[in-house]
């Protein structure tokens, strides 16, 4: 583009020297040779000046149009702006960035000595709030009879220990009772003088003890001398109902279940986790557990149990954590998100900030001189609390951007028209 201006400029002299030779000349014929070397001189001269050499550490551009890059001075050909002269920063290191003051407090870039320090890793696992398998119990009957009233029919209500369950109406049971009662009349009129009554009483009495009826229930029955048509029983647990097997009019067997509690005291949370996270934490750690449902509530737990077997088709463990239910806020079925943390252990760190990854590597940048920065090649490990473990390309001591790392990227591409990432090798990675 330069060319075509200094040919311009003397075509445009030499015509401008043409057109004045011919004005002058007419009227003066040809008596005018000293006029005429004049104004060769001065076109001489005029060429001189604008076909001079230019500064080759000044570049004109436009400050509306910064792609505008021109070695000549003129008008933007876009916005037709006067263009600015620029001075070139001449670097030993083409690898390496200068800035000036003003463009480092502008870019709030930020200097730190790297220095050894402690990290822990997080892992945020999503689980389930679940039933304390250990405090699962059942209530089941003795006696066969048929159930003529249940005082507890609807799935999760909870129920206390000694809480009246329900009735039942069951003619063995009351022909064991009838046979008691006989044999305490038998007993009290006629002692034991011929036949051990208080023998024959103890096992009637045991035989309605192991059918469910309590010592308060036996001793009413000795005072009113008759048994009920149906006879009461209480629970022998103590929890939420879970199951419930039965309705009112059922007949049931012996051995069979009436209800399924579970206690709420304490809870399980069961959370997933992949195989390949099961290395990060330790599995006997002390963990946080939040529950959207109940925001700004934060639980501690231990980890109880890992589950040995993997699923092999998604690969996903399960991971279970025993909390507290003090105020009974928890409930069965709600999600929660369970935090562990790893220990911490000392390694080089740097803020995530200062680390640029582009999906293959990661680069910071490093301060070898006086506003002078350059870009280097780190390996990282483990992330956590805003930081990044460097293993690799750092040593105690050096100068690292911790802030502006973006913003040198930039005036790099734009400076040099390539990123700093590229040519990079992974030799030197050691630390």
């Amino acid at each position: 583009m330069s060319a075509m201006y200094e040919y311009y400029l003397k075509k445009t002299n030499m015509n401008r020297t043409i057109l004045l030779s011919r004005i002058l000349i007419r009227p003066m014929g040809i008596f005018s040779p000293i006029l005429l070397l004049l104004i060769l001189l001065v076109s001489c001269k005029t060429g001189k000046k604008n076909t001079a050499k230019s500064d080759p550490d000044v570049y004109y551009t436009c400050s509306m149009d910064p792609q505008v890059v021109e070695s000549q001075p003129g008008n933007c050909p876009i916005c037709h702006m006067e263009l600015t002269a620029v001075r070139k920063n001449r670097q030993q290191n083409p690898d390496e960035i200068k800035l000036s003051p003003e463009q480092i407090h502008l870019g709030n870039i930020r200097v730190d000595t790297i220095r050894s320090g402690s990290i822990g890793t997080e892992t945020v696992l999503t689980g389930t709030v679940n039933f304390d398998q250990s405090s699962l119990n059942a209530v089941s009957t003795r006696i066969s009879g048929r159930i003529e009233k249940l005082y507890f029919k609807n799935i999760g209500d909870p129920i206390f220990r000694g809480a009246r369950l329900y009735d039942l109406y069951s003619e063995e049971l009351n022909n064991a009772q009838q046979e008691y009662l006989l044999i305490l009349e038998k007993q009290k009129a006629l002692g034991n003088s011929i036949v051990n009554y208080n023998d024959l009483a103890q096992s009637a009495k045991s035989k309605l003890l192991l059918w469910g009826m309590t010592e308060s229930q036996l001793t009413a029955l000795a005072a009113a001398g008759k048994a009920a048509a149906t006879t009461a029983f209480y629970s022998t647990a103590a929890g939420a109902i879970t199951e419930l097997d039965v309705k009112e009019g059922d007949y049931v067997t012996d051995g069979g279940t009436i209800v399924k509690l579970a206690g709420l005291s304490n809870l399980w949370v069961e959370a997933q986790v992949y195989t390949t996270q099961l290395s990060q934490f330790d599995p006997s750690s002390t963990v946080n557990i939040q529950f959207p449902d109940l925001p700004g509530k934060t639980l501690r737990g231990k980890i109880a149990f890992v589950n040995p077997e993997i699923n092999p088709d998604n690969r996903i463990n399960i991971v279970r954590v025993a909390v507290p239910n003090k105020d009974n806020l928890l409930r069965p079925g709600m999600p929660a998100y369970v935090t562990v943390k790893a220990p911490l252990h000392k390694m080089v760190s740097l803020p995530s900030d200062a680390v640029l990854r582009n999906g293959s590597m990661s680069t910071i940048w490093v301060q070898t001189a006086q506003n002078t920065f350059k870009s280097r090649m780190v390996q990282t490990g483990q992330e956590g609390d805003g930081f990044v473990e460097i293993t690799s390309g750092l040593q105690p001591g050096d100068a690292v951007v911790t802030s502006g790392a973006y913003l040198l990227q930039s005036e790099y591409i734009f400076r040099n028209g390539a990123n700093p990432m590229e040519g990079m090798d992974m030799g030197n990675m050691k630390m």
